[in-house]
């Protein structure tokens, strides 16, 4: 599970990034990057649960991106407001 330890990493530098009161650009960079490695995690989740439902590559690009898209907005908003991000326990959807 290397893609999940990569995310769990992420979310630490982030973290971290946070504590110090780094620039938004440089959190918005991580942001991204956690985006692209969360990406590939569900992708590998996926891959190993082929005995159900399987999607095909333009749907599973969809559905990455839509997720994509909604947690992008949801730091962009995040951000205008100046708010604190804590972090929180993600719900996990069924694959």
């Amino acid at each position: 599970m290397d893609e999940a330890r990569n995310v769990i990493l992420r979310l630490e530098r982030i973290e971290a990034l946070q504590s110090v009161q780094a620039p938004a650009e440089e959190l918005l960079a991580e942001v991204r990057q956690l985006l692209a490695e969360g990406e590939a995690w569900l992708a590998a989740e996926r891959g190993g649960a082929r005995g159900h439902r399987e999607k095909g590559p333009s749907e599973m690009r969809e559905s990455a991106t839509a997720g994509a898209a909604a947690a992008l907005e949801g730091c962009r908003a995040t951000l205008a407001a100046n708010e604190e991000v804590v972090p929180e326990t993600a719900e996990s959807t069924p694959l």
